[in-house]
């Protein structure tokens, strides 16, 4: 199985793009093939097949092990449709340490979609880069009204979980979601902060959320890395 060579996307990032591939398929479980049977499947240089590990181990995809080979690092992240969670939640349950960073605290005039989705004028708008074992998984994007926006500052996002805050500390009561998933594919900018090349597939995910009285708290837009999320729903069929 050869590259292309007549592509100008370089032989390095296509063969890093065939790995990730197999990974996602499950073709590759616990580790990939050896330098030799990879330049052997591609046709390719070592120098080739180095390059492309390279990246996948920096973006914390594949791990080296000295006098063993090369092991797939990454663990999906299974977020069950029909119960509401947060990331932090969903991460460890999956036996993975969650962290985040927060990267963005500001008040927005909203215009447009954002400002019928929320049915506000200007928002307390959050993004954060989230992590599953210190591999950045996820950019999230949370708009709040301004008071309650101003009240989740005070805390250390960096650390704290959104909903656990409105819960425990704001007395926000009783969720109920809307949510929409979808395919795409990363801008620049977040391909740069969740270190995947720019055009990866990712999954977006919108959520509108309110409270037991119907009133809005939040909408979340988040992009998560393909390779490191994935939904599952229970499906059920009843025989006539």
């Amino acid at each position: 199985m050869s590259l292309d060579y007549t592509n100008s996307i370089p032989l390095h990032v296509q063969l890093k793009q065939k790995i990730e591939q197999k990974i996602y398929d499950g073709h590759y479980i616990d580790k990939i093939p050896s330098e030799r049977e990879l330049m052997d499947e591609y046709y390719v240089s070592r120098s080739t097949v180095r390059q492309a590990i390279e990246y996948l181990v920096r973006e914390g995809i594949l791990v080296r092990k000295a006098g063993k080979g090369t092991f797939i690092a990454i663990r999906t992240i299974n977020d069950w449709l029909g119960s509401l969670h947060s990331t932090s939640e969903n991460i460890e349950k999956m036996g993975m340490s969650p962290g985040a960073k927060l990267i963005t605290s500001e008040v927005l005039e909203l215009f447009g979609r954002l400002k019928d989705i929320t049915g506000l004028d200007k928002a307390h708008h959050f993004k954060r880069i989230r992590y599953a074992n210190d591999i950045p998984m996820g950019v999230e994007r949370h708009y709040y009204p301004v008071e309650l926006g101003r009240k989740l500052s005070q805390f250390n996002l960096d650390q704290e979980a959104f909903y656990e805050l409105l819960e425990r500390e704001l007395d926000v009561k009783t969720f109920q979601a809307e949510q929409e998933i979808r395919a795409g594919t990363a801008t620049r900018h977040d391909s740069e902060l969740l270190h995947i090349t720019e055009g990866a597939s990712i999954m977006i995910a919108e959520r509108i959320i309110t409270d037991r009285n119907g009133d809005f708290v939040e909408f979340e837009r988040a992009h998560y890395r393909a390779d490191m999320y994935s939904f599952k729903i229970t499906l059920s069929r009843h025989s006539r």
